[in-house]
Protein backbone atom coordinates (compact mmCIF):
# COMPACT_ATOMS: atom_id res chain seq x y z
CA UNK A 1 0.00 0.00 0.00
CA UNK A 2 1.32 3.55 -0.50
CA UNK A 3 2.23 5.60 1.70
CA UNK A 4 1.59 9.16 0.24
CA UNK A 5 -1.24 10.43 -1.70
CA UNK A 6 -0.60 12.70 -5.08
CA UNK A 7 -3.34 15.07 -5.64
CA UNK A 8 -3.65 17.42 -8.81
CA UNK A 9 -6.43 19.28 -9.34
CA UNK A 10 -6.61 21.14 -12.79
CA UNK A 11 -9.32 23.84 -14.61
CA UNK A 12 -9.45 25.29 -17.92
CA UNK A 13 -6.83 28.17 -16.49
CA UNK A 14 -4.06 25.39 -15.27
CA UNK A 15 -3.05 23.41 -12.74
CA UNK A 16 -4.89 25.10 -9.75
CA UNK A 17 -2.98 22.89 -7.07
CA UNK A 18 -0.63 20.08 -6.47
CA UNK A 19 1.09 17.91 -3.88
CA UNK A 20 1.44 15.45 -1.74
CA UNK A 21 -1.63 15.01 1.03
CA UNK A 22 -2.40 12.30 3.52
CA UNK A 23 -6.46 12.34 2.08
CA UNK A 24 -8.96 13.61 0.08
CA UNK A 25 -12.63 14.63 0.11
CA UNK A 26 -14.43 14.51 -3.03
CA UNK A 27 -18.19 16.34 -3.84
CA UNK A 28 -19.56 12.66 -5.87
CA UNK A 29 -22.99 12.71 -7.50
CA UNK A 30 -24.27 10.06 -4.91
CA UNK A 31 -22.31 11.69 -2.01
CA UNK A 32 -18.80 12.69 -0.38
CA UNK A 33 -15.92 10.11 -1.42
CA UNK A 34 -13.01 10.03 0.69
CA UNK A 35 -10.10 8.72 -0.75
CA UNK A 36 -6.76 7.48 1.00
CA UNK A 37 -3.66 5.79 -0.09
CA UNK A 38 -4.29 2.58 -1.19
CA UNK A 39 -7.83 3.62 -2.74
CA UNK A 40 -8.82 1.37 -5.81
CA UNK A 41 -8.86 2.63 -8.98
CA UNK A 42 -11.85 4.78 -9.97
CA UNK A 43 -13.13 7.75 -13.00
CA UNK A 44 -16.29 9.04 -12.00
CA UNK A 45 -17.62 12.46 -12.23
CA UNK A 46 -17.75 14.89 -9.13
CA UNK A 47 -20.61 18.06 -8.97
CA UNK A 48 -20.01 21.45 -7.53
CA UNK A 49 -19.43 21.40 -3.95
CA UNK A 50 -16.50 21.34 -1.23
CA UNK A 51 -13.12 19.16 -1.74
CA UNK A 52 -11.41 19.29 1.50
CA UNK A 53 -7.69 18.16 1.46
CA UNK A 54 -5.25 17.15 4.70
CA UNK A 55 -2.20 17.86 4.35
CA UNK A 56 0.47 17.87 7.27
CA UNK A 57 -2.04 18.12 9.98
CA UNK A 58 -3.59 20.75 8.24
CA UNK A 59 -7.12 21.15 6.15
CA UNK A 60 -7.43 23.07 3.22
CA UNK A 61 -11.08 23.36 2.32
CA UNK A 62 -11.72 24.42 -1.51
CA UNK A 63 -15.13 25.04 -3.96
CA UNK A 64 -14.70 22.93 -7.46
CA UNK A 65 -17.14 23.21 -9.68
CA UNK A 66 -18.44 20.14 -11.79
CA UNK A 67 -15.85 17.88 -13.55
CA UNK A 68 -13.97 14.27 -13.21
CA UNK A 69 -11.88 12.42 -10.95
CA UNK A 70 -9.35 9.80 -11.95
CA UNK A 71 -8.16 8.19 -8.79
CA UNK A 72 -5.31 5.16 -8.56
CA UNK A 73 -3.69 3.91 -5.40
CA UNK A 74 -1.31 6.74 -4.90
CA UNK A 75 -2.82 9.60 -7.22
CA UNK A 76 -6.02 11.60 -7.91
CA UNK A 77 -5.91 14.00 -10.28
CA UNK A 78 -9.04 16.15 -10.61
CA UNK A 79 -10.34 17.83 -13.96
CA UNK A 80 -12.81 21.19 -13.39
CA UNK A 81 -14.35 23.93 -14.35
CA UNK A 82 -13.33 25.85 -10.79
CA UNK A 83 -11.08 25.65 -8.12
CA UNK A 84 -11.11 28.49 -5.47
CA UNK A 85 -10.12 28.25 -2.10
CA UNK A 86 -12.17 29.26 0.89
CA UNK A 87 -10.22 31.99 1.97
CA UNK A 88 -10.50 33.53 -2.00
CA UNK A 89 -13.99 33.18 -2.38
CA UNK A 90 -15.48 37.30 -2.62
CA UNK A 91 -18.63 36.40 -1.15
CA UNK A 92 -20.25 39.72 -2.64
CA UNK A 93 -19.12 38.89 -6.18
CA UNK A 94 -20.49 35.15 -5.04
CA UNK A 95 -24.21 36.40 -3.99
CA UNK A 96 -24.79 38.50 -7.25
CA UNK A 97 -23.32 35.86 -9.80
CA UNK A 98 -26.34 33.50 -7.53
CA UNK A 99 -29.04 36.35 -8.03
CA UNK A 100 -28.02 36.70 -11.81
CA UNK A 101 -27.76 32.88 -12.39
CA UNK A 102 -31.64 32.27 -10.63
CA UNK A 103 -32.92 35.64 -12.48
CA UNK A 104 -31.51 33.48 -15.75
CA UNK A 105 -33.53 30.62 -14.55
CA UNK A 106 -36.77 33.01 -15.17
CA UNK A 107 -36.42 33.30 -17.99
CA UNK A 108 -37.43 31.36 -21.38
CA UNK A 109 -34.20 29.48 -22.36
CA UNK A 110 -33.29 26.66 -24.24
CA UNK A 111 -32.04 23.36 -22.87
CA UNK A 112 -27.85 24.45 -23.31
CA UNK A 113 -29.06 27.98 -21.85
CA UNK A 114 -30.57 26.48 -18.81
CA UNK A 115 -27.96 23.89 -18.24
CA UNK A 116 -25.40 26.51 -17.92
CA UNK A 117 -27.63 28.72 -15.77
CA UNK A 118 -28.26 25.68 -13.25
CA UNK A 119 -24.47 25.01 -13.35
CA UNK A 120 -23.60 28.69 -12.60
CA UNK A 121 -26.27 28.59 -10.20
CA UNK A 122 -24.70 25.45 -8.27
CA UNK A 123 -21.74 26.71 -8.09
CA UNK A 124 -22.44 29.95 -6.40
CA UNK A 125 -24.26 28.03 -3.74
CA UNK A 126 -20.96 25.97 -3.39
CA UNK A 127 -19.12 28.58 -3.19
CA UNK A 128 -21.36 30.60 -0.31
CA UNK A 129 -21.58 27.66 1.75
CA UNK A 130 -17.93 26.98 1.63
CA UNK A 131 -17.24 30.92 2.83
CA UNK A 132 -19.61 30.64 5.29
CA UNK A 133 -19.11 27.43 7.06
CA UNK A 134 -15.03 27.76 6.48
CA UNK A 135 -14.05 30.88 7.10
CA UNK A 136 -15.83 32.62 9.94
Amino acid sequence: MATGLYLKIVTPEGIHWEGEVSSVTLPGREGEMGILPGHIALATQIVAGELTVQQDGKTLFLAVGDGFVEVTSSKVIVLTDMAVSAADIDEAQVELAKKQAEARLQQKLSDEEIAAAQSALAQSIALLRIKKSRTR
